[in-house]
Order: structure tokens, then sequence, then C-alpha cells
């Protein structure tokens, strides 16, 4: 199960949440990229940035590191190309206009990047229409990574899903190296070819997205949060890193690049933990457990539970838990919007408070997460409107207690 969307702490009142270690988005000490201790899931410090990356698809080094440790590589080289593509901005500009001048496919790029909004706005009605604050040229753009992604996540939760094998997903990630090379397979890919072409959008998300839906083919368990939360990066946390560079930050901003991708990066995270929560009885129906084995067993459930569906108070003082471990991550998120530039921000905005609004339901539902499907009515939708808006126009002052970018 994953969950395509632009852009934790274990309560310690909580006995049944196992995982009750302060759970960072960053390493406490920079140095833990490289080296730190052994355990299972560090006893991290849960600051102001939230968790980040590394080269997920590559063997990991010994010792090992944590999955938070690996992901914070991946946000500091995406951080890293936005600071470069500063300094070569203006010879990009020349040279794309020299390009756009020569280009007798033009008419046929605006059609595919035409089709992108068309789907954007089928499947994903309320940020599309928060795309149309964007300015055009973000606005397409946006538009082809969510429709790439779209099309990554139904090869593994789509109508064909069960005829997907490995090598299918072998041949994707050919198809998106090609892309990225100037050379795409279709218009869906031409858009997103042009895209990357224009912004400092780097190739490790996509292929740790990629990554998230071979995971989906061979794994159905997570012994703890932090295999959970690997998953979650790849399927979730990438669009973040996908789309910053495209929605761009506030040149007022004085947040450092990595804080804002951190933040990115928890939306994604707190996003597909929410879908998780709200899917328990879905996936369970189809043999999938995506909550940490650990934790389940500290709280006296079993995957026997989860199949038989029955709420107890065991299940509903786990379920707290949880959802507050998602609350947290979007806690962290709402530091990051107000970085981006203006016309970025209500879509996401949007995105934050409907989707935070579906744990609400959860609760609301008891947590009957196993026979009731939570979801936001079109009422709280069209009230949420009004106020991502507002929260967009504030703007405003830094929560990151950073240096200004340089």
């Amino acid at each position: 199960m994953s969950g395509v969307l632009l852009w934790v702490v274990c309560p310690k009142e909580n006995a049944s949440f196992a995982a009750t270690t302060s759970y960072s988005l960053v390493p406490k000490n920079r140095a833990q990229v490289r080296s730190h201790n052994s355990k299972g899931c560090s006893r991290l410090n849960f600051s102001s940035e939230v968790f980040a990356a590394a080269s997920l698809s590559s063997a990991v080094a010994s010792p090992p590191r944590s999955s938070v440790e690996k992901v914070y590589e991946v946000v500091l080289k995406q951080a890293a190309l936005v600071k470069e593509q500063k300094k070569e901005r203006a010879l990009d500009v020349r040279k794309e206009k020299g390009q756009t001048d020569s280009m007798t496919r033009g008419d046929l790029l605006n059609g595919a990047y035409n089709r992108c909004g068309e789907v954007c706005s089928e499947y994903a009605k309320t940020f599309y229409l928060g795309t149309l604050l964007m300015t055009p040229e973000r606005r397409r753009a946006v538009w082809a990574i969510y429709v790439w992604c779209r099309r990554t996540d139904e090869l593994v939760d789509g109508p064909n899903a069960s005829h997907i094998t490995p090598k299918a997903l072998d041949r994707w990630e050919q198809r998106l190296n090609e892309l990225f090379e100037g050379r795409p397979y279709d218009m869906y890919d031409a858009a997103l070819s042009n895209t990357v072409s224009k912004y400092p959008v780097d190739i490790q998300p996509f292929k740790d997205m990629i990554e998230g839906m071979r995971m989906d083919l061979k794994k159905s368990r997570y012994k703890d949060f932090d295999e959970l939360y690997l998953y979650c990066y790849y399927v979730a946390g990438t669009v973040g890193l996908m789309s910053v560079p495209v929605m761009g930050i506030a040149p007022e901003s004085k947040a450092s690049t990595e804080s804002v991708y951190n933040a990115a990066l928890a939306l994604g995270i707190a996003n597909q933990l929410t879908n998780i929560l709200r899917d328990v009885g879905e996936d369970a129906r189809r043999g999938r457990i995506y909550l940490p084995q650990d934790e389940l067993a500290q709280a006296g459930l079993s995957d026997e539970d989860i199949f038989k569906g029955k709420v107890t108070d065991k299940w509903r003082s786990f379920m707290k838990g949880q959802i507050k471990r998602a609350r947290m991550f979007f806690d962290e998120a709402e530091k990051g919007v107000a970085e981006l530039n203006d016309a970025s921000r209500w879509p996401v905005w949007a995105s934050l408070l409907l989707y935070k609004q579906i744990l609400d339901s959860i609760e609301a539902n008891d947590y009957d997460n196993f026979s009731k499907r939570a979801y936001v009515g079109k009422t709280k939708k069209f009230a949420s409107l009004p106020v991502a808006y507002g929260r967009a126009l504030m703007g405003g002052s830094s929560k990151f207690a950073k240096p200004a970018r340089s």
C-alpha cells in the first residue's frame, strides 16, 4: 500500500506504544550519518528539522545505519543541488531560451503538460485547484511529477498489480533513466523530462520510489518503526524531495535549504502514516500489515488480532500512540510550509490540513479502521480551503532557528 501526495516521537504516557525512544528526522550529531551506535533505533533528539537521507537503493556499509541516517544523506544531496543551481541560473536561462526558440515540438510538449493537468484534476481535485495559484511553469512541472508518481504507484496498487514483476519495475526504472537523459518514452515522460531539465530535480528520489514499489512486491510486515520509516520515505517522503525544487523557497526565507527539504519529507511521512492507519482493515484483507511488529507485541496485540478486526481497549490504546506520532510529523511539516514560495503554499497547506483531518475521523470512528474507512466529507473539505488559503497568505517568519541560506 502506498500513497502519492505532493509535499516521531513516541508518547511517553502510552505504555502500549512500543517505540518509547525519541525519534528524530535528522541525526542529533551530523557525524552520526557516517558513524553511530549499532542499536536498531538510536535515541535521537527530536528537533525542528525533519527526517533526512541517503542513496537508499545502495548497499549499507558496516556498521549498519538507521533509516533516518540513510535518508538524511539524500536530503543533503537535494539541498546541495538547489545551491548549485543558483550559481548556474543565468547560464541555464540563456540555454533554455535557445532550446525553446529552436524547438519545433513545442505544441506537443504543451499538450503533454495539459494532459498531465487533466490527470491531476481527475484524481487529486483539491490539490489541482491549489496548483492553479502557481505560476504556469511551476504548475505544469508539479503536474508532471504528480503523474509520474501516480503511474509508479499504480504499478503495484492498480488494476494490473497482480501481473507486475520485479522485471517490470526494472524496465520502469530504465525508462526513468532515459527520460532524465532526454529520451522520453511517451507524452507523460516527455513532460517530466522537460521538467527535470529546468529544475534542480535529482533522479535519486524517483529511483527510491521505485524501490518502495519493489518492497511492496516482497514485503508485507515491518519489524519496527525504523523499517516502516524507510518504507514511508520510499513511497511518499520522496515526493516532497521531488517537489521542493519546483515549488521554490521564498526569497525572504531565513531557513536553511536543508530544513525546508526536511519539512517536505516530514509531510510525506505524515501522509503515508495516515494512509496506513486509515487502511488497516483494507490492507489486512490483502494479507498486509503496515504496523511495527514490535509495537504491536508490546501493546499485547498480534497479527491475528488485526485479521479478526475487533476494536478492543488494547487496540484503542495502540492507535492513540500511532496517531500521536503521525501528528508530530504533521507538526514538523507545518514549520516548513511558510518557507515555500508564496504561490506554492496554498496547495501544500490544503493537502496538509485535509490529510491531518483523516486522523480526526479515525478517532471519531472510535478507532475502528477495520470496517470503517475514515474520510473527510465535502463540507469539511470546503471549510478547510479558506483556512489553508489564509495560512498561505500569512506566510511569514521562519519557524526554523537556522542561519540564512547561503
